[in-house]
């Protein structure tokens, strides 16, 4: 069995065809990772001695990289001992996913487009996770998509998810005609590491688009509750739509001292805000980067102009953090 070690040292052990990302998952070792399908790059990774093959196309991937080296750990297998740079998340424990029933308590069409719906859990369930993590809803016939939690943890409380509609996609055509209180499904969670790293005395910025808020609400609603010894100096909030009626949301009951941009890319002439990208609205703002960390979540387009842009401005690369949003293969 290969044996891996990372460039800070640690080391497990990795089974014949099973992805880097499972195996380090498995000992315990905490690894950056988001859509565990090759289509993101949150898992990026970079070999530096030993040999891999790719169990699924690694499409989150320019060509240039696979050149340099890099692979993506969620779908690539070690056939060799190796040494790889990986983004490790430190002593950080991520909670294990565990499946589980639950039913929907309600629907809410926010937007043309977008439903809010809120499952509830067994009482008791014990699920935990981090503002900022998602989970796979498991439908009938066992089709399966991913969401990000929008509300952060309280005792008792319901998760909260924020659906857009997708035309003829299998799952949205459940959730927007056919889905009512109480209907039971199964959910599988917490997955992902979009959540918030060190923060204390750093300028966050949340950048999103579309339902890319979903996580960012939640991680506001958990700084909200943050003591003061390892809160931010400063929170800003850049939220990219079409027209104002994407902007569905509304964070100024959050409890806390925040800035609250709203970014339009079609607006008409009555629209007297920030107009274009989310990333660009950031730049115009002239932010000092050496002191700010990033959590941008929305449309894969988005994050990599969002990380080229800003890293190239002065963002220190380690503190830009995303969660792409991507299309099912199989709507």
């Amino acid at each position: 069995m290969p044996v891996i070690t990372t460039t800070q040292g640690k080391q497990f052990a990795a089974a014949k065809g099973e992805s880097l990302l499972d195996a380090a998952l498995r000992a315990d070792v905490s690894l950056a990772y988001s859509c565990r399908t090759g289509r993101c790059s949150t898992c990026r990774s970079r070999v530096l001695s030993g040999t891999t093959e790719a169990l699924h196309e690694e499409t989150g991937l320019a060509v240039d990289e696979r050149a340099a080296g890099w692979i993506l750990s969620c779908v690539r297998a070690a056939t060799s001992d190796a040494l790889i740079e990986f983004d490790d998340l430190g002593d950080v424990r991520l909670t294990p996913a565990k499946t589980l029933p639950c039913r929907i308590h309600s629907l809410e069409l926010v937007s043309d487009d977008v439903l809010k719906v809120t499952l509830r859990l067994p009482p008791n369930s014990g699920f935990s996770y981090r503002p900022g993590q998602y989970i796979d809803v498991i439908g009938h016939g066992g089709l399966r998509r991913s969401y990000s939690i929008a509300n952060a943890p309280a005792k008792g409380a319901h998760l909260e998810l924020h659906i857009r509609r997708v035309p003829g996609g299998a799952m949205s055509d459940y959730w927007f005609a056919l889905a009512k209180p109480n209907d039971l499904l199964r959910m599988n969670g917490p997955l992902g590491t979009f959540f918030l790293r060190d923060a204390a005395g750093l300028d966050l910025v949340f950048l999103s688009t579309g339902t890319g808020i979903a996580p960012v609400k939640a991680m506001l609603e958990g700084l909200a509750e943050m003591a003061p010894d390892i809160s931010p100096r400063s929170a800003s909030v850049y939220w990219g739509g079409r027209t104002p009626q994407d902007i569905y949301w509304n964070p100024g009951a959050l409890g806390f001292e925040h800035r609250f941009i709203p970014v339009l890319s079609r607006a008409n002439a009555e629209w007297a805000g920030a107009r274009g990208h989310v990333q660009n609205a950031l730049l115009a703002d002239n932010p000092a980067l050496g002191q700010v960390s990033v959590y941008a979540c929305g449309s894969d387009a988005m994050i990599h102009s969002a990380s080229e842009v800003l890293t190239a401005a002065g963002l220190p690369a380690r503190r830009f953090h995303s969660d792409a949003f991507v299309c099912s293969a199989a709507v």
